[in-house]
């Protein structure tokens, strides 16, 4: 059944949060069939670019290649699709917009529906102009100057890099390219390095933001399986774990974690996509099936642990690495500086859309940082709450075009000065 496979994707999500107090990697380990696998166990640069992997579901959109090179040496595949197939009127600038997937995914997961209801060509058919990104490590951008994805070194990032190197690279390229500022859409993870991005002051030429499924607080994920995973680690890690630079969700390491979790008492891993991302409502079987051939993709192990530690510590902090002389040699302090929201721009436009389903942006977790940002300017901040929706849904939702996207359109426009 396609969900029963699918459930991977989902649980290897919410194992991004749940990965508690690793030692930092030292070797990369190489994978192979087995257990709870997916089809390809080594994720390896593609002979083609992301354009011709989603030629299927662009039916003839054109689609353009780019490369960006971060300031810390990563060679990131970028790709823009410039128009619609759509008419807009003569003259019309179109607006640029930046679509940043979530964590364990790439770019491909803008484009999975059909061309009416995936976001990217939507926004195109629209009069946007839409560029996406792939984050470090994922399939189409595993290249770096000096360092190759074999090497552990290339594997020592977490979020934080994301937010000091890879985003203001990519912003930059894209408004070097077009000349204009650009709207940013980011989910989940995406959602989470713009959000640090402008506690800091530091998301330049950047017009506004729509988060959705927005993640910056993890503390009332709602899974039992939560509790468990959680009691695992808080004791002995699992010793496959250890070493492991790349985390690889295709490959023996993690199958043996998912096949040593889900032979525990009590624990159903047939449906772990509703148990572990909530009840998406809008899934299409097709998209699903789609989705599996080309997700899940690999991260960094430490960025796991990252998340893991916003899960456990309740607040949005650097990286911690675990001794006082360590934090304080990286950030001159003995504990990891904390990015403060509150110090996001009130006439900053925003836009968070979060759903009632949601078992990883949980609904307690939305509202505190929506307290935090009560001070913020009315005209400047739009929520919408989908009491049905789940995480899932407002990627691949069937219904997403009508309930959510075009609230983004709409908020766009509206932010387009």
């Amino acid at each position: 059944m396609v969900f029963n496979s699918f459930s991977n994707l989902a649980f290897l999500s919410f194992f991004s949060v749940l990965v508690i107090s690793l030692h930092l990697p030292h070797r990369a380990i190489s994978s192979s069939r087995g257990g709870f696998l997916l089809e390809d166990t080594v994720a390896r640069p593609p002979a083609a670019g992301m354009c011709a992997a989603a030629a299927a579901t662009l039916h003839g959109y054109k689609c353009q290649e780019f490369e960006v090179t971060t300031d810390d040496g990563y060679i990131l595949s970028i790709q823009r699709i410039p128009e619609g197939r759509t008419r807009v009127r003569r003259g019309h600038k179109r607006p640029p917009v930046l679509l940043q997937h979530g964590i364990l995914v790439d770019g491909m997961t803008w484009m999975l529906n059909t061309p009416q209801q995936s976001l990217a060509t939507v926004l195109a058919d629209n009069g946007f102009d839409v560029w996406i990104s792939n984050t470090r490590g994922t399939r189409f951008s595993r290249r770096h100057l000096t360092l190759d994805p074999t090497d552990p070194e290339y594997w020592n990032w977490t979020w934080d890099e994301l937010v000091t190197h890879e985003l203001p690279s990519i912003i930059g390229f894209v408004f070097r390219q077009t000349g204009h500022k650009i709207h940013y859409l980011g989910h989940s993870m995406g959602s989470l390095i713009a959000l640090a991005s402008l506690s800091n002051r530091k998301l330049h030429n950047v017009k506004s933001a729509a988060l959705l499924s927005p993640v910056a607080y993890l503390t009332h994920m709602k899974t039992d399986l939560g509790i468990v995973a959680a009691n695992i680690f808080v004791g002995e890690i699992l010793t496959t774990m250890f070493g492991m630079a790349e985390f690889n969700p295709k490959g023996d390491a993690v199958a043996m974690f998912l096949n040593a979790l889900c032979a525990g008492p009590g624990l159903n891993c047939y449906d772990l996509l509703t148990v572990l991302t909530g009840k998406n409502c809008c899934l299409n079987a097709s998209t699903v099936h789609t989705t599996l051939k080309n997700e899940p993709q690999p991260t960094a192990t430490k960025n796991l642990v990252h998340f893991a530690q916003t899960f456990r510590y309740g607040v949005l902090s650097k990286f911690d690495y675990g001794n006082a002389n360590y934090n304080f040699e990286r950030y001159g302090e003995s504990t990891p500086p904390v990015y403060n929201l509150s110090n996001i721009r009130r006439d900053f436009p925003l836009f968070l859309s979060y759903g009632g389903q949601d078992a990883l942006s949980d609904v307690q977790d939305v509202a505190t940082l929506l307290e935090i940002l009560k001070s913020h300017k009315k005209d400047k901040l739009q929520v919408q709450y989908i009491k049905h929706y789940a995480h899932v849904d407002f990627v691949l939702g069937t219904t997403a075009k009508d309930i959510v996207y075009n609230q983004i359109i709409a908020f766009f426009r509206r932010h387009n000065k």
